[in-house]
C-alpha cells in the first residue's frame, strides 16, 4: 500500500541504479532486472541502501537469479497440487542459508500446513486455507528463521519466471 512501492516507481529507481531491462511484476515488490555484477550481496545492500534514500522506506532485498527460479520450477515441488481458494502453495525466499531445516514433508506440531521442500534458500509450503490462514504460517516462519524472509505464491514464482 506504500505508494513509493508502486510499480513504476521501483522500476525508475533500478533504471536509475543502472540495471538493465528492469520489469515489475504485480505491486508486491518482485522486479526483475540485468545487471553485469554478480556478486548477490553487493547488489542487495546497494538497493537497501537505496530504497530510504530514493522511496523512503527500508526494505530486505532477496535477489534470485533466473536460474534458481528455473530449477525450483523445474524441481516441482508442489506435484500435482494446485493453487486454488482451498489450498495456498506458497515459496518463502530466505536472505540467509537456516542453520536447522527439518527433513521434508514436515508439518509443525499444532499446525495445518505442510513444507514440502526446503532447499536452496527456499520453503515450499502448502496451507489448506478452509483450516487455516497464510499469516500463521509467515508468524510460524519469521519466529524461526527470522525476519529477512518474503512469501510469495506459487502463481507469482511462475509469472515471474514468465518474465525473464
Amino acid at each position: 500500500m506504500n505508494p513509493n512501492m508502486r510499480n513504476e516507481k521501483l522500476r525508475g529507481l533500478f533504471e536509475e541504479l543502472g540495471f538493465k531491462n528492469v520489469k515489475t511484476i504485480i505491486s508486491s515488490g518482485n522486479v526483475v532486472f540485468e545487471s553485469p555484477q554478480t556478486d548477490v550481496p553487493a547488489l542487495e545492500a546497494k538497493l537497501e541502501a537505496a530504497f530510504p534514500e530514493k522511496l523512503g522506506f527500508t526494505s530486505t532485498t532477496i535477489i534470485r537469479s533466473q536460474q534458481q527460479i528455473q530449477d525450483l520450477v523445474d524441481k516441482r515441488p508442489f506435484g500435482d497440487r494446485e493453487h486454488s481458494k482451498k489450498t495456498s502453495l506458497n515459496v518463502t525466499f530466505l536472505k540467509n542459508e537456516p542453520k536447522d531445516l527439518p527433513k521434508t514433508p514436515f508439518t509443525p506440531e499444532g499446525r495445518d500446513y505442510l513444507f514440502v521442500d526446503m532447499s536452496d534458500r527456499a520453503i515450499c509450503s502448502v496451507v489448506d486455507t478452509t483450516l487455516n490462514k497464510t499469516p500463521d504460517l509467515m508468524a510460524w516462519l519469521e519466529k524461526r528463521y527470522g525476519r529477512e524472509i518474503t512469501t510469495r505464491t506459487w502463481k507469482t514464482v511462475e509469472r515471474i519466471l514468465n518474465t525473464f
